[in-house]
Protein backbone atom coordinates (compact mmCIF):
# COMPACT_ATOMS: atom_id res chain seq x y z
CA UNK A 1 0.00 0.00 0.00
CA UNK A 2 1.29 3.75 -0.67
CA UNK A 3 1.05 5.34 2.62
CA UNK A 4 1.64 9.26 2.01
CA UNK A 5 1.39 12.53 3.87
CA UNK A 6 -0.65 15.56 2.34
CA UNK A 7 -1.06 18.82 3.91
CA UNK A 8 -4.35 19.79 5.11
CA UNK A 9 -5.22 22.54 2.42
CA UNK A 10 -7.38 21.26 -0.08
CA UNK A 11 -8.35 18.29 1.86
CA UNK A 12 -11.65 18.16 0.16
CA UNK A 13 -12.01 14.64 -1.54
CA UNK A 14 -13.88 15.60 -4.47
CA UNK A 15 -15.04 12.09 -5.55
CA UNK A 16 -11.58 10.52 -5.77
CA UNK A 17 -11.86 8.37 -2.90
CA UNK A 18 -12.98 7.93 0.84
CA UNK A 19 -12.63 10.37 3.67
CA UNK A 20 -11.86 9.22 7.15
CA UNK A 21 -12.42 11.31 10.27
CA UNK A 22 -11.11 10.28 13.46
CA UNK A 23 -13.03 11.36 16.32
CA UNK A 24 -13.09 11.46 20.02
CA UNK A 25 -16.83 11.14 22.05
CA UNK A 26 -18.57 14.21 22.91
CA UNK A 27 -16.08 16.47 20.41
CA UNK A 28 -17.57 17.79 17.42
CA UNK A 29 -16.25 17.47 13.89
CA UNK A 30 -13.20 18.84 12.94
CA UNK A 31 -13.94 22.16 10.69
CA UNK A 32 -12.38 22.85 6.95
CA UNK A 33 -12.53 19.31 6.03
CA UNK A 34 -15.59 18.63 4.60
CA UNK A 35 -17.60 20.65 2.49
CA UNK A 36 -20.83 22.54 3.92
CA UNK A 37 -23.38 20.37 1.87
CA UNK A 38 -21.57 17.06 3.33
CA UNK A 39 -21.65 18.68 6.83
CA UNK A 40 -25.25 17.61 8.06
CA UNK A 41 -24.60 13.89 7.06
CA UNK A 42 -21.31 13.67 8.57
CA UNK A 43 -22.96 15.51 11.72
CA UNK A 44 -26.16 13.18 12.03
CA UNK A 45 -23.88 10.23 11.49
CA UNK A 46 -21.55 11.52 14.59
CA UNK A 47 -24.82 11.50 16.86
CA UNK A 48 -26.23 8.29 15.83
CA UNK A 49 -26.65 6.60 19.47
CA UNK A 50 -25.13 3.34 18.00
CA UNK A 51 -21.62 4.93 16.98
CA UNK A 52 -21.28 8.13 18.91
CA UNK A 53 -17.06 7.86 18.67
CA UNK A 54 -17.11 4.68 20.58
CA UNK A 55 -13.89 3.21 20.67
CA UNK A 56 -14.00 0.87 18.18
CA UNK A 57 -16.84 1.64 16.16
CA UNK A 58 -16.66 2.51 12.49
CA UNK A 59 -19.65 4.55 11.03
CA UNK A 60 -20.43 4.70 6.95
CA UNK A 61 -22.18 7.59 5.01
CA UNK A 62 -22.23 8.41 1.48
CA UNK A 63 -21.67 12.52 0.87
CA UNK A 64 -23.91 13.62 -1.59
CA UNK A 65 -22.01 17.26 -1.77
CA UNK A 66 -18.77 15.04 -2.39
CA UNK A 67 -20.41 13.47 -5.07
CA UNK A 68 -21.16 10.74 -3.33
CA UNK A 69 -18.00 9.56 -1.98
CA UNK A 70 -18.01 7.28 1.28
CA UNK A 71 -17.44 8.77 4.63
CA UNK A 72 -15.95 6.86 7.38
CA UNK A 73 -15.73 8.29 11.32
CA UNK A 74 -13.74 6.30 13.27
CA UNK A 75 -13.79 6.18 16.54
CA UNK A 76 -11.83 6.23 19.38
CA UNK A 77 -13.14 6.63 22.77
CA UNK A 78 -12.43 9.66 24.95
CA UNK A 79 -9.51 11.69 24.41
CA UNK A 80 -7.86 11.39 28.21
CA UNK A 81 -7.23 7.58 27.29
CA UNK A 82 -6.19 8.12 23.93
CA UNK A 83 -3.15 5.91 22.85
CA UNK A 84 -1.14 4.99 20.03
CA UNK A 85 -2.51 1.56 20.39
CA UNK A 86 -5.95 2.21 19.87
CA UNK A 87 -5.08 4.86 16.25
CA UNK A 88 -3.12 1.35 15.49
CA UNK A 89 -5.80 -1.32 15.69
CA UNK A 90 -8.64 1.46 14.39
CA UNK A 91 -6.76 2.15 11.51
CA UNK A 92 -6.69 -1.75 10.66
CA UNK A 93 -10.13 -2.39 10.79
CA UNK A 94 -11.13 1.17 8.83
CA UNK A 95 -8.77 -0.90 6.12
CA UNK A 96 -10.36 -3.43 6.38
CA UNK A 97 -13.78 -2.47 6.23
CA UNK A 98 -12.44 0.09 2.90
CA UNK A 99 -11.35 -3.42 1.37
CA UNK A 100 -15.01 -5.10 2.26
CA UNK A 101 -16.32 -1.64 0.28
CA UNK A 102 -14.12 -1.88 -2.23
CA UNK A 103 -12.30 1.49 -2.03
CA UNK A 104 -9.01 2.07 -3.29
CA UNK A 105 -7.93 5.23 -1.72
CA UNK A 106 -8.55 7.08 1.69
CA UNK A 107 -7.86 10.06 3.06
CA UNK A 108 -7.80 10.31 6.95
CA UNK A 109 -7.34 13.11 9.11
CA UNK A 110 -6.79 12.67 12.75
CA UNK A 111 -7.98 15.02 15.84
CA UNK A 112 -4.68 14.96 17.17
CA UNK A 113 -1.12 16.55 16.12
CA UNK A 114 0.00 13.68 13.47
CA UNK A 115 3.61 13.73 14.84
CA UNK A 116 6.19 11.01 14.62
CA UNK A 117 4.54 8.18 16.59
CA UNK A 118 0.89 9.04 15.79
CA UNK A 119 1.64 8.73 12.20
CA UNK A 120 4.13 5.68 12.71
CA UNK A 121 0.90 4.18 14.37
CA UNK A 122 -1.50 4.82 11.59
CA UNK A 123 0.89 3.45 8.56
CA UNK A 124 1.34 0.55 11.16
CA UNK A 125 -2.25 0.08 11.32
CA UNK A 126 -3.37 0.66 7.59
CA UNK A 127 -0.37 -1.85 6.04
CA UNK A 128 -0.94 -4.69 8.52
CA UNK A 129 -4.76 -4.17 8.36
CA UNK A 130 -4.79 -4.54 4.13
CA UNK A 131 -2.75 -7.57 4.69
CA UNK A 132 -4.46 -10.79 3.65
CA UNK A 133 -3.14 -14.25 2.18
CA UNK A 134 -4.78 -15.43 -0.84
CA UNK A 135 -2.19 -16.72 -2.45
CA UNK A 136 -4.31 -20.10 -3.29
CA UNK A 137 -7.75 -18.62 -4.18
CA UNK A 138 -8.93 -18.29 -7.67
CA UNK A 139 -11.67 -15.86 -8.67
CA UNK A 140 -13.01 -14.03 -11.41
CA UNK A 141 -12.00 -10.92 -12.52
CA UNK A 142 -16.00 -9.88 -12.44
CA UNK A 143 -15.55 -11.08 -8.44
CA UNK A 144 -12.86 -9.06 -7.58
CA UNK A 145 -13.59 -5.78 -5.77
CA UNK A 146 -10.67 -3.05 -5.49
CA UNK A 147 -8.52 -2.79 -2.59
CA UNK A 148 -7.55 -0.21 -0.59
CA UNK A 149 -3.62 0.63 -2.19
CA UNK A 150 -3.08 4.39 -1.10
CA UNK A 151 -3.75 5.85 2.24
CA UNK A 152 -3.38 9.60 2.67
CA UNK A 153 -2.68 10.91 6.39
CA UNK A 154 -3.41 15.14 5.96
CA UNK A 155 -0.86 16.76 8.19
CA UNK A 156 0.85 13.48 8.33
CA UNK A 157 5.32 13.18 9.12
CA UNK A 158 6.89 11.47 6.71
CA UNK A 159 9.69 9.97 8.71
CA UNK A 160 6.40 8.58 10.94
CA UNK A 161 4.57 7.39 8.03
CA UNK A 162 7.31 5.93 6.08
CA UNK A 163 8.99 4.16 9.51
CA UNK A 164 5.55 2.34 10.24
CA UNK A 165 4.81 1.04 6.84
CA UNK A 166 8.56 -0.74 6.95
CA UNK A 167 7.78 -2.06 10.41
CA UNK A 168 4.36 -3.32 9.36
CA UNK A 169 5.85 -4.87 5.85
CA UNK A 170 8.42 -7.11 8.35
CA UNK A 171 5.44 -8.03 9.96
CA UNK A 172 3.71 -9.23 6.82
CA UNK A 173 6.21 -10.86 5.11
CA UNK A 174 6.76 -13.11 8.00
CA UNK A 175 3.00 -14.12 7.90
CA UNK A 176 3.56 -14.88 4.11
CA UNK A 177 6.09 -17.44 5.14
CA UNK A 178 4.32 -18.88 7.85
CA UNK A 179 1.09 -18.97 6.42
CA UNK A 180 2.08 -21.27 3.71
CA UNK A 181 1.30 -24.64 4.21
CA UNK A 182 3.39 -27.98 4.78
CA UNK A 183 3.07 -29.47 1.22
CA UNK A 184 4.42 -26.16 -0.13
CA UNK A 185 7.30 -24.68 2.53
CA UNK A 186 9.27 -27.33 4.52
CA UNK A 187 13.07 -27.05 5.28
CA UNK A 188 14.62 -27.11 1.76
CA UNK A 189 12.54 -24.72 0.28
CA UNK A 190 12.78 -22.38 3.53
CA UNK A 191 16.91 -22.28 3.14
CA UNK A 192 16.51 -21.98 -0.97
CA UNK A 193 14.34 -19.00 0.43
CA UNK A 194 17.14 -17.76 2.84
CA UNK A 195 20.28 -17.79 0.59
CA UNK A 196 17.61 -15.62 -2.27
CA UNK A 197 16.83 -13.06 0.67
CA UNK A 198 20.61 -12.76 0.90
CA UNK A 199 21.69 -12.43 -2.64
CA UNK A 200 19.23 -9.73 -2.40
CA UNK A 201 19.59 -7.66 -0.04
CA UNK A 202 23.07 -7.80 0.94
CA UNK A 203 23.22 -10.10 3.54
CA UNK A 204 25.78 -13.01 4.31
CA UNK A 205 24.62 -16.35 4.30
CA UNK A 206 25.17 -20.05 5.06
CA UNK A 207 23.25 -23.64 4.95
CA UNK A 208 24.20 -26.85 6.85
CA UNK A 209 22.37 -29.88 5.37
CA UNK A 210 21.70 -32.68 7.45
CA UNK A 211 25.42 -34.28 7.02
CA UNK A 212 27.14 -31.10 8.15
CA UNK A 213 24.70 -30.51 10.86
CA UNK A 214 25.76 -34.17 12.35
CA UNK A 215 29.08 -33.20 11.64
CA UNK A 216 28.62 -30.21 14.24
CA UNK A 217 27.27 -31.96 16.77
CA UNK A 218 23.57 -30.64 16.57
CA UNK A 219 21.86 -34.43 16.97
CA UNK A 220 19.06 -32.29 18.36
CA UNK A 221 18.49 -30.90 15.02
CA UNK A 222 19.24 -34.31 13.37
CA UNK A 223 17.32 -36.39 15.29
CA UNK A 224 13.89 -34.11 15.01
CA UNK A 225 14.34 -33.68 11.88
CA UNK A 226 14.69 -37.75 10.53
CA UNK A 227 12.08 -38.57 10.66
CA UNK A 228 10.92 -36.41 7.89
CA UNK A 229 11.77 -37.76 4.09
CA UNK A 230 12.87 -33.72 3.80
CA UNK A 231 15.87 -33.36 6.04
CA UNK A 232 16.87 -30.55 8.13
CA UNK A 233 18.47 -27.28 7.69
CA UNK A 234 20.33 -24.67 9.62
CA UNK A 235 20.69 -21.26 8.56
CA UNK A 236 22.66 -18.44 9.44
CA UNK A 237 22.09 -14.82 7.86
CA UNK A 238 24.02 -11.98 9.04
CA UNK A 239 23.51 -8.49 8.51
CA UNK A 240 26.68 -6.46 9.04
CA UNK A 241 26.43 -2.60 9.25
CA UNK A 242 29.46 -0.15 7.72
CA UNK A 243 32.24 1.17 10.70
CA UNK A 244 32.00 -0.28 13.69
CA UNK A 245 28.82 -1.81 14.76
CA UNK A 246 26.87 -0.50 18.20
CA UNK A 247 25.88 -3.96 19.72
CA UNK A 248 26.17 -7.72 18.36
CA UNK A 249 22.42 -9.30 18.40
CA UNK A 250 21.88 -12.82 17.56
CA UNK A 251 17.92 -13.90 16.62
CA UNK A 252 16.96 -17.66 16.94
CA UNK A 253 14.12 -19.14 15.34
CA UNK A 254 12.75 -22.67 15.82
CA UNK A 255 11.53 -24.11 12.57
CA UNK A 256 8.94 -26.14 12.83
CA UNK A 257 8.06 -26.53 9.22
CA UNK A 258 5.09 -29.24 10.35
CA UNK A 259 4.46 -30.28 13.82
CA UNK A 260 2.88 -33.78 13.78
CA UNK A 261 4.35 -34.18 17.17
CA UNK A 262 6.54 -37.22 15.80
CA UNK A 263 6.14 -40.50 17.41
CA UNK A 264 4.24 -39.02 20.10
CA UNK A 265 1.77 -37.95 17.25
CA UNK A 266 -0.77 -35.06 18.59
CA UNK A 267 -4.46 -35.88 18.42
CA UNK A 268 -6.69 -34.34 15.66
CA UNK A 269 -7.59 -31.22 17.08
CA UNK A 270 -4.20 -29.59 18.18
CA UNK A 271 -2.72 -31.26 14.78
CA UNK A 272 -4.71 -28.59 12.75
CA UNK A 273 -2.49 -25.36 11.71
CA UNK A 274 0.58 -26.88 12.64
CA UNK A 275 1.89 -25.28 9.75
CA UNK A 276 2.65 -22.22 11.96
CA UNK A 277 5.30 -24.04 14.06
CA UNK A 278 7.88 -22.42 12.00
CA UNK A 279 6.60 -18.94 12.71
CA UNK A 280 9.75 -18.27 15.15
CA UNK A 281 12.55 -19.03 12.12
CA UNK A 282 9.65 -16.96 9.79
CA UNK A 283 10.00 -14.08 11.92
CA UNK A 284 13.94 -14.26 12.19
CA UNK A 285 13.78 -14.16 8.37
CA UNK A 286 11.83 -10.75 7.92
CA UNK A 287 14.25 -9.50 10.97
CA UNK A 288 17.66 -10.01 8.95
CA UNK A 289 15.75 -8.40 5.73
CA UNK A 290 14.46 -5.45 7.29
CA UNK A 291 18.01 -5.10 9.25
CA UNK A 292 19.07 -4.62 6.09
CA UNK A 293 16.94 -2.39 4.55
CA UNK A 294 16.63 -0.19 7.41
CA UNK A 295 20.58 -0.24 7.27
CA UNK A 296 20.42 -0.46 11.34
CA UNK A 297 23.84 0.27 12.92
CA UNK A 298 23.68 -3.10 14.60
CA UNK A 299 25.41 -6.37 13.87
CA UNK A 300 22.49 -8.95 13.61
CA UNK A 301 22.53 -12.19 12.87
CA UNK A 302 19.90 -14.88 12.55
CA UNK A 303 20.13 -18.48 13.46
CA UNK A 304 16.71 -20.52 11.84
CA UNK A 305 17.16 -24.44 12.81
CA UNK A 306 14.74 -25.57 10.12
CA UNK A 307 12.98 -29.55 10.41
CA UNK A 308 9.53 -31.04 9.69
CA UNK A 309 8.81 -33.35 12.92
CA UNK A 310 6.95 -36.62 11.33
CA UNK A 311 6.87 -39.89 12.71
CA UNK A 312 8.85 -42.04 9.72
CA UNK A 313 11.06 -44.83 10.06
CA UNK A 314 13.34 -42.67 10.88
CA UNK A 315 12.01 -40.76 13.47
CA UNK A 316 13.89 -40.23 17.16
CA UNK A 317 12.18 -42.24 19.94
CA UNK A 318 11.20 -41.56 23.46
CA UNK A 319 14.43 -43.07 26.09
CA UNK A 320 16.54 -41.73 22.94
CA UNK A 321 19.39 -40.07 24.39
CA UNK A 322 21.15 -37.18 22.42
CA UNK A 323 23.94 -35.07 22.63
CA UNK A 324 23.49 -31.51 22.10
CA UNK A 325 26.22 -29.29 20.44
CA UNK A 326 27.70 -27.93 24.01
CA UNK A 327 28.34 -31.46 25.14
CA UNK A 328 25.11 -32.08 27.00
CA UNK A 329 23.22 -35.24 26.86
CA UNK A 330 19.17 -35.28 26.46
CA UNK A 331 17.00 -37.94 27.68
CA UNK A 332 13.79 -38.14 25.09
CA UNK A 333 10.48 -38.10 27.13
CA UNK A 334 8.56 -36.62 24.45
CA UNK A 335 9.05 -36.55 20.87
CA UNK A 336 6.84 -33.43 21.09
CA UNK A 337 8.40 -31.43 23.17
CA UNK A 338 10.88 -31.09 20.11
CA UNK A 339 11.01 -27.38 19.85
CA UNK A 340 13.21 -27.06 22.44
CA UNK A 341 15.48 -29.41 20.88
CA UNK A 342 16.25 -27.73 17.94
CA UNK A 343 16.61 -24.61 19.60
CA UNK A 344 19.17 -25.93 22.04
CA UNK A 345 21.79 -26.59 19.42
CA UNK A 346 21.02 -23.35 17.84
CA UNK A 347 21.34 -21.61 21.03
CA UNK A 348 24.84 -23.30 21.26
CA UNK A 349 25.86 -22.27 17.97
CA UNK A 350 24.78 -18.49 18.74
CA UNK A 351 26.42 -18.42 21.91
CA UNK A 352 29.55 -19.41 19.75
CA UNK A 353 29.28 -16.43 17.82
CA UNK A 354 29.79 -13.97 21.24
CA UNK A 355 27.28 -11.75 20.74
CA UNK A 356 25.90 -9.18 23.62
CA UNK A 357 22.36 -10.27 23.32
CA UNK A 358 20.40 -13.30 21.80
CA UNK A 359 16.89 -13.26 21.59
CA UNK A 360 15.18 -16.83 20.57
CA UNK A 361 11.56 -16.81 19.55
CA UNK A 362 9.29 -19.98 18.95
CA UNK A 363 5.78 -21.51 19.33
CA UNK A 364 7.06 -23.48 22.02
CA UNK A 365 4.28 -24.35 24.60
CA UNK A 366 0.85 -24.76 25.37
CA UNK A 367 1.31 -23.87 28.14
CA UNK A 368 2.16 -20.17 27.71
CA UNK A 369 -0.95 -20.17 25.58
CA UNK A 370 -2.83 -21.39 28.34
CA UNK A 371 -1.19 -19.25 31.02
CA UNK A 372 -1.78 -15.50 28.85
CA UNK A 373 -4.03 -16.57 26.40
CA UNK A 374 -3.98 -15.58 22.84
CA UNK A 375 -2.90 -12.16 22.59
CA UNK A 376 0.06 -12.06 25.11
CA UNK A 377 3.36 -13.75 24.70
CA UNK A 378 5.47 -14.89 27.26
CA UNK A 379 9.03 -13.47 28.32
CA UNK A 380 11.59 -15.53 29.94
CA UNK A 381 15.04 -13.46 31.03
CA UNK A 382 17.17 -13.57 34.08
CA UNK A 383 18.47 -10.17 32.97
CA UNK A 384 15.98 -7.33 34.34
CA UNK A 385 17.32 -4.50 31.82
CA UNK A 386 16.72 -6.64 29.16
CA UNK A 387 13.50 -7.57 30.16
CA UNK A 388 13.13 -4.08 30.59
CA UNK A 389 13.81 -3.24 27.15
CA UNK A 390 12.06 -5.82 25.21
CA UNK A 391 8.80 -5.33 27.49
CA UNK A 392 9.68 -1.24 26.28
CA UNK A 393 9.53 -1.95 22.69
CA UNK A 394 6.85 -4.24 22.77
CA UNK A 395 4.55 -1.50 24.58
CA UNK A 396 5.84 0.56 21.60
CA UNK A 397 4.35 -1.51 18.70
CA UNK A 398 1.58 -2.54 20.92
CA UNK A 399 2.67 -5.90 21.11
CA UNK A 400 2.03 -7.23 24.41
CA UNK A 401 4.56 -9.50 26.71
CA UNK A 402 4.70 -10.63 29.95
CA UNK A 403 7.72 -11.53 31.99
CA UNK A 404 7.29 -15.15 33.59
CA UNK A 405 10.27 -16.75 35.42
CA UNK A 406 12.92 -18.37 34.52
CA UNK A 407 14.50 -19.64 37.54
CA UNK A 408 12.37 -21.96 39.35
CA UNK A 409 14.95 -24.01 41.46
CA UNK A 410 12.47 -26.61 42.04
CA UNK A 411 11.65 -27.15 38.23
CA UNK A 412 15.17 -26.99 37.31
CA UNK A 413 15.79 -29.84 39.47
CA UNK A 414 12.86 -32.04 37.32
CA UNK A 415 14.71 -31.61 34.38
CA UNK A 416 17.03 -33.91 35.85
CA UNK A 417 17.78 -37.38 34.13
CA UNK A 418 19.03 -40.70 35.79
CA UNK A 419 20.26 -41.55 32.63
CA UNK A 420 21.54 -38.00 30.80
CA UNK A 421 22.18 -34.37 31.80
CA UNK A 422 18.47 -33.36 31.06
CA UNK A 423 15.01 -35.21 30.35
CA UNK A 424 13.39 -32.33 27.30
CA UNK A 425 9.94 -32.61 28.67
CA UNK A 426 8.11 -32.99 32.40
CA UNK A 427 5.18 -32.26 34.38
CA UNK A 428 2.37 -30.64 32.92
CA UNK A 429 2.38 -28.14 35.60
CA UNK A 430 4.65 -25.01 35.16
CA UNK A 431 5.35 -26.08 31.24
CA UNK A 432 6.22 -23.05 29.77
CA UNK A 433 8.98 -22.01 32.64
CA UNK A 434 10.51 -25.87 32.16
CA UNK A 435 10.84 -25.24 28.66
CA UNK A 436 11.90 -21.76 28.87
CA UNK A 437 14.59 -23.16 32.04
CA UNK A 438 15.56 -26.43 29.81
CA UNK A 439 16.66 -23.50 26.74
CA UNK A 440 18.68 -21.50 29.05
CA UNK A 441 21.22 -24.31 29.80
CA UNK A 442 22.29 -24.32 26.28
CA UNK A 443 23.38 -20.22 26.41
CA UNK A 444 26.69 -19.61 27.02
CA UNK A 445 28.03 -17.55 30.39
CA UNK A 446 27.78 -13.92 30.47
CA UNK A 447 25.96 -13.71 27.09
CA UNK A 448 22.30 -11.65 27.53
CA UNK A 449 19.41 -14.22 26.86
CA UNK A 450 15.70 -13.93 26.54
CA UNK A 451 13.16 -15.98 25.30
CA UNK A 452 10.16 -15.55 23.72
CA UNK A 453 7.29 -18.29 23.47
CA UNK A 454 4.73 -17.04 20.77
CA UNK A 455 2.45 -19.90 21.11
CA UNK A 456 -1.01 -18.35 21.10
CA UNK A 457 -0.20 -15.59 19.59
CA UNK A 458 1.23 -17.05 16.43
CA UNK A 459 -2.05 -17.99 14.61
CA UNK A 460 -5.77 -16.44 14.77
CA UNK A 461 -9.10 -17.87 13.91
CA UNK A 462 -10.11 -14.23 14.00
CA UNK A 463 -9.64 -10.85 13.26
CA UNK A 464 -8.75 -8.88 16.06
CA UNK A 465 -6.59 -5.02 16.28
CA UNK A 466 -3.94 -4.99 13.34
CA UNK A 467 -4.25 -9.18 13.26
CA UNK A 468 -6.13 -11.04 10.30
CA UNK A 469 -6.90 -14.58 10.15
CA UNK A 470 -3.83 -16.73 10.00
CA UNK A 471 -0.44 -16.10 10.76
CA UNK A 472 0.40 -12.84 12.88
CA UNK A 473 3.81 -12.70 12.82
CA UNK A 474 3.61 -11.55 16.68
CA UNK A 475 7.19 -10.19 17.95
CA UNK A 476 9.01 -8.92 14.65
CA UNK A 477 7.59 -5.32 15.10
CA UNK A 478 8.95 -5.41 19.21
CA UNK A 479 11.95 -6.90 17.96
CA UNK A 480 12.64 -4.22 15.46
CA UNK A 481 11.64 -1.65 18.06
CA UNK A 482 14.53 -3.12 20.34
CA UNK A 483 16.99 -2.68 17.23
CA UNK A 484 16.14 0.56 16.97
CA UNK A 485 16.82 1.79 20.71
CA UNK A 486 20.13 -0.09 20.53
CA UNK A 487 22.82 2.55 21.22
Amino acid sequence: MKITASPLSGANVQGSGAIALYVFSGEPLPAGILSPGDVPAAAALLDDSSFRAKKGKIAKALLPGSAFSPLYLVGLGERKVFGEDSLRSSTAELVRRAKGDGVFRIFAHLPVSPDRNASCAVAEGAELGSYSFEKYKTRKDEDRLPEPGEFVLYGGDGEGLSLGKMLACAQNMARDLANEPGNRSNPLTLAEYALAEAADFGLEAEVWDEKKILEERMEGLYSVGMGSSTPPRLVRLSWKPDGIPLRKVVFVGKGITFDSGGLNLKPGDFIRSMKSDKSGACNVFALLRAAAKMKLPVEVHGIVALAENMPGGKAFRPDDILRMRNGKTVEIDNTDAEGRLVLADALSYASELGPDVIIDMATLTGACAVALGTSIAGLFTPDDTLAASLLEAGKARGERLWRLPDDDERIAESMKSPVADLVNSGSRYGGAIFAARFLREFVGEGISWAHLDIAGVDFNKDEYSVYGKGATGFAVRTCLQFLLSVR
